[in-house]
């Protein structure tokens, strides 16, 4: 009611995962069927202690175990472990036994006995990761949903129902009605009833009617929103002419409001009723009203009224406010800061300033004896001297720190360049404020060091949105894939221990994986075209040089003949031999002579001539 944090679960760090999912427990075995939609629904009390009601809350976990934490005892009741091995998306409990039933990415379906915390039975839920879960007003039969939609029967594990789904995974399932509207059938607990689902992405909430015959049928009716759904609650109509009342929290920040009698199918997607908005007054020198998001939304008892959430989520602002359906637009002004100062003041604090009166000497540390004057706060006069006025320039860093007295020399950095550290707080600082600027004057870096300095200095939390947001996006879209290379290589070298313990780290790098493939892929097509290209060019290159190259003069500077000598063998040829003897007999002391010659040069070579040394000079 004062919309004050009552209680807070803070795990320690090191030991627990992000929290995915709640679910609080039913507080009676026999309570009938909750009329704020399922995410109400309370768990029964343990053994021996039915009487007293414990306020146990069932936390799903991104690492896949579920926590059972009492508000009571404001501690850890029990951990459940070993039934998923992924991302925990939902947990419901069950109405009238100890039963909790969850979901996971891993695809599978686990219903757990929370009194001896072991899995009670496991089952293949779909093909891909299954998001949400609701159980039926009877309990005997659970809707699961990830892009289909299943109801199973919860005594035999079987498929009872398919129908067919969204695009995106489904966020919201609920039952929309207790009793069918056919009342003249027997009812057998499910035929007959409709239920609700919402999808991610998707700004239409769809109606399913559960019919009797096995026929797989699409959604008999759908409500528009204007944006994806973030928080849907509903009122349950018991009576055949009560219409549902649904209250739809969207991502803009926007409440619809729809009311509605569910009979049969509807082909176009109906529109809200009403649709309710918060804005800041717009006073106080701030002229412009500003939109506050409502954060969620629930329907009172009486159905008459709604609880809204509005704010932030660390002080949220929780009112009642009165439906008025007969208005289609309802914009509320509220004055956030004013309730939250209020809020402050209301509070008790800790901290007492103390009086001190004028006569009173404030010592300073130092020399002793010495003292200063209690500084009065400023006047109205000085705090305006502060502001700018809209047409003088604003004072530059290097001013504001020679009013401080600090020496500009010592700051700045040698050669106006910003050392590394101060990159890795530029690259965070881009990264929170998803600053372009920023990131674009540091990821152009190609210096080696300071890439690698830069990955080193920054902190664990940033290496996630640096890899998935930033590098893969940029090499998409914008820079060539060299340059973001070097930041991939360093953030992997340098962060690989904490990227190998984050369990989802497969599907967030997918982009990597898919980039990688496609460039190897081309890489060879690329090649060929590579050495095509380059025979082409290099012929085209040769053509042109032979084109530009000056005729040369082609006639011959001397021409050797040889036809005189071999037409006079010839002649000489076809004359007989007169004189053969004499002719061998000359050849024969030729040939004696030669040889002799042979035999003296030979001697000499080896040293052992048998010439006299006066005879030497002769021969020679």
């Amino acid at each position: 009611a004062g919309s004050r944090l009552q209680h807070e679960y803070v795990p320690s760090a090191h030991l627990s995962a992000a929290c995915t999912c709640l679910a609080w427990a039913p507080a009676g075995a026999r309570q009938p069927p909750s009329k704020d939609g399922p995410q109400r629904k309370k768990r029964k009390s343990e053994v021996g202690e039915v009487d007293k009601q414990l306020d146990i809350l069932a936390i799903g976990t991104a690492v896949g175990s579920i926590l059972l934490y009492s508000t009571v005892k404001g501690e850890l009741q029990s951990k459940l472990d070993g039934g998923h091995d992924s991302r925990v998306n939902c947990v419901r409990w069950h109405q009238d036994s100890c039963c909790l039933y969850s979901c996971s990415d891993d695809k599978h379906i686990v219903e757990w006995n929370t009194q001896t915390c072991k899995v009670k039975c496991k089952w293949k839920g779909d093909s891909s990761s299954v998001t949400c879960l609701c159980i039926s007003p009877d309990g005997k039969m659970l809707l699961s949903a990830g892009r289909t939609i299943k109801l199973w029967d919860l005594e035999t594990k079987e498929v009872y129902r398919h129908f067919t789904g969204h695009a995106t995974s489904v966020s919201s399932l609920m039952f929309t009605t207790v009793k069918p509207m056919n009342e003249s059938k027997p009812f057998d607990g499910i035929t007959g009833l409709y239920f609700l689902s919402g999808a991610i992405h998707d700004r239409l909430l769809s109606v399913w009617y559960i019919r009797s015959d096995r026929k797989e049928k699409n959604a008999v009716m759908s409500f528009t929103v204007t944006d994806e759904p973030t928080f849907v609650d509903l009122a349950v109509s018991e009576v055949k002419e009560e219409p549902v009342k649904l209250a739809v929290v969207c991502r803009d920040g926007q409440l619809h409001i729809f009311e509605h009698i569910l009979n049969g199918y509807c082909k176009k997607p109906l529109t809200s009723n009403c649709t309710i908005q918060i804005a800041t007054p717009g006073n106080d020198g701030d002229s412009t009203p500003k939109p506050v998001p409502i954060l969620a939304a629930a329907f009172c008892t009486d159905k008459q009224s709604l609880l809204l959430v509005y704010g932030n989520t660390l002080q949220p602002i929780i009112e009642k406010v009165s439906l008025n359906i007969s208005e289609s637009h309802i914009c509320l002004v509220r004055d956030i800061q004013k309730v939250l100062s209020l809020k402050t003041d209301a509070a008790l604090t800790k901290v007492k300033t103390p009086v001190v009166n004028s006569d009173t000497k404030v010592l300073v540390p130092g020399i002793p004896g010495h003292s200063t004057a209690v500084k009065t706060p400023a006047s109205g006069k000085e705090k305006k001297k502060n502001k700018r006025k809209p047409g003088e320039a604003e004072e530059s860093i290097e001013e504001r720190l020679g009013a401080l007295d600090i020496d500009v020399s010592k700051v700045k950095t040698p050669g106006g360049l910003p050392q590394t550290d101060s990159f890795a707080v530029l690259l965070v600082q881009g990264l929170e404020s998803n600053d372009a600027e920023i990131l674009n004057k540091v990821l152009n870096t190609r210096k080696g060091s300071i890439v690698k300095n830069t990955v080193a200095g920054m902190p664990i939390h940033a290496v996630i949105p640096l890899l998935h947001e930033y590098l893969l996006d940029i090499i998409f879209l914008f820079y060539s894939a060299s340059v973001m290379v070097r930041w991939l290589k360093s953030v992997f070298t340098l962060h690989a221990s904490y990227l190998s313990t984050l369990p989802d780290l497969i599907p967030q790098l997918g982009m990597l994986y898919e980039l990688m493939e496609s460039r190897v892929k081309t890489f060879q097509k690329l090649s060929r075209l590579h050495g095509r290209l380059f025979i082409l060019v290099t012929q085209v290159a040769a053509s042109q040089t032979v084109q530009d190259v000056p005729e040369l003069n082609q006639t011959a500077k001397l021409v050797y003949e040889d036809d005189s000598s071999e037409e006079e063998g010839s002649d000489d040829e076809m004359i007989p031999d007169k004189d053969s003897d004499e002719n061998w007999d000359e050849d024969e002391e030729k040939e004696e002579q030669s040889d002799e010659q042979d035999m003296t040069v030979e001697k000499e070579i080896n040293g052992d001539s048998d010439l006299e040394p006066e005879n030497e000079s002769e021969e020679e």
